[in-house]
């Protein structure tokens, strides 16, 4: 396996935010790839997610995963007709052993998108990630975003 490969960029905005989640949705790498979110409560895990989602083509309203740990969608129309996308949030784990109760485990051997949220609650029962977001609030409230591609086709996401 290759050495992963980081980025850091600032968003100054959601408009920033939603331009890179626009730029994800056109790699071919999301058809089977697991994204993992990482940073503090109001950081911008959610509303990356649903940029990208929609940017996908998701229609309807996406909401955060917190208390049902997971919501799944599918794309209904466009270059994504079909994909299967699965948005967990892991936040309310408070023992990584909750992950074997939950029963994920079929769900992540599926093929799709799984976009996960909080994934540092599950220890090392996380599943691999394809790549990484660690968002951080500064204190002009701009987002420094720290991006990992942690698979050699996961690097086009960081163009």
């Amino acid at each position: 396996m290759t050495e992963p490969l980081s980025i850091v960029e600032t968003w100054a905005d959601e408009a920033a935010c939603a331009a890179r989640a626009a730029r994800w949705a056109r790699c071919p790498v999301l058809a089977d790839a697991t994204l993992a979110l990482e940073g503090e409560l109001g950081a911008g895990k959610t509303t990356f997610v649903r940029h990208l989602l929609q940017a996908l083509g998701i229609t309807g309203r996406i909401k955060s995963p917190t208390y049902a740990v997971m919501e799944p969608y599918t794309v209904s129309a466009g270059r994504w007709q079909g994909l299967a996308v699965a948005h967990f949030d892991f936040y309310r784990f408070a023992d990584p052993r909750e992950w074997e109760d939950a029963g994920l485990r079929d769900v992540f051997a599926a093929p799709g998108l799984k976009v996960c949220e909080w994934t540092s609650r599950l220890g090392d029962r996380a599943p691999l990630a394809t790549a990484s977001l660690d968002i951080a609030i500064e204190p002009d409230g701009t987002r420094r975003v720290h991006i990992t591609a942690h698979t050699p086709g996961a690097r086009e996401l960081l163009a």
